[in-house]
């Protein structure tokens, strides 16, 4: 049976927030937050629609310390399995400044070595949630959107269906920006604002 997957990040989308368009929520089975967005808006979306909805951190997600999405299920560091697909959270960006849920290659390959068992229970899983994309698929040179290596071992290792993450917004440069990327067996999916995923 497939999943209808509702994709987002960086930005609330105002035809969900500010004008509630209940159309776009209509046959979506699991929603998935790839970081920086509104605690409350992720609470908000959580009145309209029975789908569990899923998230990671972005890299200016310090707030959610204080106040989480209500409502919400915090899966970094896990693996979450809904109707059978297993998704693995793993948020936060490259470290460019001191603060939470930035990490370097070697802190992120830490945390994926700390999974080995959810990973080894699980059979591996199927789609990798996370904030930053990998390096070199849909990341920028620059530090700060620079995107994990680690990704990339997890992907040669696991073949996900699906690597769903945001982090690179569309202004930073057409050239730059895809909506879809393959790497090997998995689509590379940019969530920016919001996105559809069939599975």
């Amino acid at each position: 049976m497939a999943v209808r997957i509702l994709a987002l990040s960086d930005v609330a989308d105002k035809a969900l927030w500010d004008y509630l368009d209940k159309r776009l929520l209509e046959g979506v089975d699991l929603v998935l937050a790839c970081g920086d967005l509104p605690a409350e808006y992720l609470s908000f979306l959580t009145c309209f629609t029975d789908a569990p909805i899923l998230y990671v951190h972005g890299n200016h997600d310090e707030r959610y310390v204080k106040k989480p999405p209500e409502g919400c299920v915090c899966v970094e560091d896990d693996i979450y399995v809904f109707r059978g697909v297993r998704i693995l959270g793993l948020g936060g960006s490259m470290r460019y400044r001191p603060g939470d849920h930035m990490y370097t290659d070697r802190e992120m390959d830490r945390r994926v070595r700390r999974l080995w068992w959810k990973l080894r229970k699980n059979k591996g899983f199927d789609i990798l949630l996370a904030h930053a994309p990998a390096r070199g698929v849909g990341d920028q040179d620059d530090l700060p959107h620079r995107g994990f290596e680690a990704f990339l071992r997890l992907m040669d290792k696991y073949h996900p269906k699906y690597l769903v993450h945001g982090h690179v917004h569309p202004q930073y440069g057409a050239m730059t920006f895809a909506r879809q990327r393959q790497y090997g067996d998995t689509t590379v999916v940019n969530a920016y604002k919001r996105y559809i995923i069939e599975i």
